[in-house]
């Protein structure tokens, strides 16, 4: 009978710190039903679950809303994750040439971008812009900071992909002829994206997150929606409950079309 790989590199855990380790997970499970009980307590002394509060999710209209906001997120996501995915492929490019003026502008580019806060770029398009006579629309106010401040992260995790492939398979490909376009699209790239597939899914679930900031330029995506029904409905609780489990989905769904997109290159 085999042993698994941990028992054979590192040894079978001894009977005590088995005991030990059940006893632990037994106090954090404890310690967790407790906490969410006391939450539970707490939003119930506070009336936040009081069924009146909870009415207005039976109406359509509602839902009608919510979709509305969400359909809104989905649209600044989707285009800022491709202007993520596209412009941070370029500045890996630039960053990896060899050619001094092209790399150190996409260094430059790319630190700039990364230790500006996301909030602050959209600021910058929605105060500085139209000063200097650059008018956008909220749309674009909010997916554009959020694509150009995620490429800088993207341009970086592409770089990681890449200097994680073998040098000797690289090498070997350019003693067989190939071009240096052959040997990133058909040798670096696919075993590149191997490798990135789960900080790529991790930057665009903070993509979607960071659509949040919607209410700034006063755009309408779900969290902007859902201010407005709990200031109708004074339904702090309940709202932000249903609006966490729609985030929630999303970005379990985006997990689960990365599962499939890395699927086929084991």
């Amino acid at each position: 009978m085999s042993r698994p790989l941990e028992d054979i590199l590192f040894g079978a855990p001894s009977p005590r710190v088995q005991t030990v380790t059940r006893a632990v997970s037994v106090l954090a499970a404890a310690a967790l039903v407790l906490l969410a009980a006391g939450i539970v307590y707490q939003f119930h002394s506070a009336g936040q679950l009081e069924l009146r509060l909870w009415e207005f999710f039976v109406w359509p209209t509602t839902w009608a809303f919510l979709g509305k906001g969400l359909l809104g997120t989905m649209a600044s996501a989707a285009m800022a994750a491709v202007i993520a995915l596209t412009l941070g492929l370029v500045l890996m490019t630039g960053r990896l040439a060899r050619s001094r003026f092209v790399r150190w502008p996409s260094v430059a580019v790319i630190e700039f971008l990364r230790g500006t806060p996301t909030l602050l770029l959209i600021y910058l398009c929605f105060l500085v812009l139209p000063s200097l006579g650059i008018k956008l629309s909220t749309y674009w106010m909010l997916t554009l900071p959020i694509g150009l401040s995620t490429a800088a992260v993207v341009a970086e995790v592409y770089r990681a992909g890449v200097l994680a492939v073998p040098r000797g398979q690289t090498d070997a490909a350019r003693s067989l002829g190939m071009t240096e376009a052959q040997v990133f699209f058909s040798i670096v790239s696919p075993q590149a994206l191997r490798y990135i597939v789960p900080a790529l899914v991790a930057q665009l679930v903070i993509v979607v997150k960071d659509t949040t900031f919607g209410y700034v330029v006063t755009y309408g995506e779900l969290m902007q929606n859902a201010k407005v029904l709990i200031a109708n409905y004074s339904s702090l609780v309940p709202v932000y409950l249903v609006v966490a489990a729609l985030y929630c989905l999303v970005n379990y769904a985006i997990s689960r079309a990365s599962q499939r997109l890395g699927r086929p290159m084991h």
